[in-house]
């Protein structure tokens, strides 16, 4: 699948999404059209995604968005492959609020670093250098802990406005 038609995808079903959030909640949190940059950027919608878990379907989507491999993804989540596989299988599976945390994390650096790079795949081989501003740690080691994530953010927001160390 093309990124362009992952992208509108993913933007249909991140609409849907949060009108179920929405509905659940009460209120309306954006007065138009939801896109998944808007869901990334809106802390309030984050947090309400984050309570109500976000869904296997969903998760497959921002994955689909992402370097990230299976495995890659089961140690994010402190979980086995064999676990997201069953998950995968279940039809409604919503995760829990600490993995739902970490899957839209990992979704933010995902979309700064795709946007610093131009693509997933430049993101990708960054992530897999080791790099010399991060204890010349590779990124990706870093992304399993929130500390961790926060030093790649910062890293990424220095590449994008021409700081190197």
């Amino acid at each position: 699948m093309s990124e362009a038609a992952i992208r509108t995808t993913i933007n249909r079903a991140i609409k849907t999404f949060v009108a179920s959030v929405e509905k659940e909640q009460g209120f309306r949190v954006l007065r138009k059209p939801v896109t998944y940059e808007d869901f990334l950027s809106n802390k309030l919608l984050l947090v309400h995604a984050i309570e109500r878990g976000i869904p296997y379907s969903l998760f497959q989507l921002i994955a689909q968005e992402t370097p990230f491999s299976d495995t890659d993804w089961a140690g994010f989540l402190n979980l086995s492959t064999k676990s997201l596989q069953r998950y995968r299988a279940a039809d409604d599976y919503a995760f829990k609020p600490v993995q739902s945390e970490k899957i839209l994390a990992l979704a933010e650096v995902t979309y700064l670093g795709k946007g610093v790079f131009g693509d997933s795949e430049k993101f990708y081989r960054w992530l897999t250098t080791p790099n010399y501003a991060l204890g010349n740690l590779k990124p990706l080691e870093l992304l399993k802990s929130s500390y961790g994530q926060d030093l790649v953010t910062d890293e990424l927001h220095r590449i994008d406005e021409g700081i190197f160390v």
